[in-house]
């Protein structure tokens, strides 16, 4: 069997049946390709190392920023000019192309890009946005969502219980978050708390050297070990109003940005099992056994087979998600569907990739096994399987299934 020339110049060969690149213009694949050509030279040599260490390679932050991802020139016009923004089917495939190279790197660039970036869309006022946005989009103000607390994650709408109280024009915060990745370098935190007056949820820039915020690295994790996620205490933290989104009033409004995060962790479910497939692939194709390769036998070709059905699948909903959200239309029930959908995809892909590359996929030198780890934290973040599963449940039905 020959392969075919142009499927080996395409950004998204293996995936003819789905035909990515029909979704992309010219510009759009022109910068994704200089992504992928920064991932596979600059970041691929780096991770497995920096993985078992369980270290962040800082020395990638500063080059993948200064590709100018998140809104480039290309796409959105030059500075200074009137800049329409970048498509959201592009902004969901920068994530996918992140994540099929390493989960923890596109977590570091979605922290920013996704997380923080869409606090201060939904949750600062015009006002603010209009001097944040910019340094959010050219990374001069780096952020961290900041919701998640030690005790509380499923049940955060209920169960937050950092507070806010309000003195004059300062607002003072105590409290704990935890799971906050990237936190150590970001110059702020968007700290959501209690305010203590009416129980209602408000939204904080909080300075991360700020008088009473204490951050300490996590150790000990087995997936996403190169992000540095960080438990963060805040004792007495003093804020003034000025640093409060002004449109974060309820966890209403919190939500409203859940949805839009789903959305992102759905992409990059999606990116890790194309990753994994990809790895085991590549593997199948070389491995000799038996006098030949792996990827001429029956069993592993079925695996393979399979494992191209869900990267497809998990494709056409992110896609199918990413339009629809385009035209404004943003439904928990939707996003809440496609996080849920893809990570049990993610999940059986990483899997049978461990599988059809045997005793070596367990090894940090083919890929599959930071994979593999990687995926289980993507499988419980931004909303377990049965959480989404419930707030799909409740859109079906009309009755509400969460406990009370």
């Amino acid at each position: 069997m020959t392969v075919d020339t142009e499927q080996q110049t395409r950004l998204y060969g293996v995936c003819d049946y789905f035909d990515a690149e029909s979704l992309l213009t010219a510009d759009e694949r022109r910068v994704l390709g200089r992504l992928r050509t920064f991932l596979d030279e600059k970041a691929r040599p780096l991770l497995a190392d920096y993985w078992e260490r369980g270290e962040f390679p800082d020395e990638l932050a500063q080059p993948l920023i200064g590709l100018d991802l998140m809104e480039p020139a290309e796409l959105t016009g030059a500075p200074g000019a009137e800049r329409t923004p970048a498509r959201g089917i592009y902004q969901g495939f920068r994530i996918f192309e992140l994540a099929r190279t390493d989960a923890s790197l596109a977590t570091f660039y979605t922290a920013q890009a996704g997380l923080f970036r869409t606090a201060i869309r939904v949750g600062a006022s015009a006002e603010q946005q209009a001097e944040w946005m910019p340094k959010v989009i050219d990374f001069s103000l780096k952020g961290v969502f900041s919701l998640t607390e030690p005790e509380s994650g499923s049940d955060i709408a209920g169960g937050l219980s950092t507070t806010a109280r309000r003195e004059g024009d300062v607002w003072i915060l105590d409290g704990a978050k935890r799971w906050i990745g990237g936190a150590a370098t970001a110059d702020v935190l968007a700290v959501f708390a209690r305010d203590v007056a009416d129980g209602q949820v408000k939204a904080f820039l909080v300075e991360r050297e700020a008088p009473g915020v204490t951050l300490e690295k996590i150790h000990g994790k087995t997936a996403l070990r190169m992000m540095q996620n960080a438990h963060i205490t805040l004792e007495g933290v003093r804020v003034p109003e000025s640093m409060r989104l002004h449109n974060v009033n309820s966890f209403r409004d919190v939500a409203a940005m859940l949805r839009a995060m789903r959305s992102d962790v759905a992409w990059i479910a999606t990116g890790i099992a194309a990753g994994a497939f990809e790895a085991a692939l590549r593997y199948v194709t070389e491995r000799r056994q038996f006098g030949r390769t792996l990827g001429s036998f029956q069993l592993v070709q079925e695996k393979l087979a399979r494992m191209l059905g869900n990267v497809t699948s998990a494709l056409s909903l992110v896609v199918r998600l990413t339009e629809q959200q385009s035209k404004g239309i943003y439904r928990d029930q939707d996003s809440a569907l496609a996080k849920m959908q893809t990570s049990l995809l993610m999940r059986e892909t990483v899997a049978l990739a461990r599988e059809v590359v045997g005793g070596n996929g367990i090894t940090l030198e083919t890929d599959v096994a930071r994979f593999h780890a990687d995926a289980e934290a993507v499988y419980s973040y931004e909303g377990t399987h049965e959480i989404n599963a419930l707030i799909v449940g409740r859109a079906l039905t009309g009755e509400s299934a969460f406990t009370r």
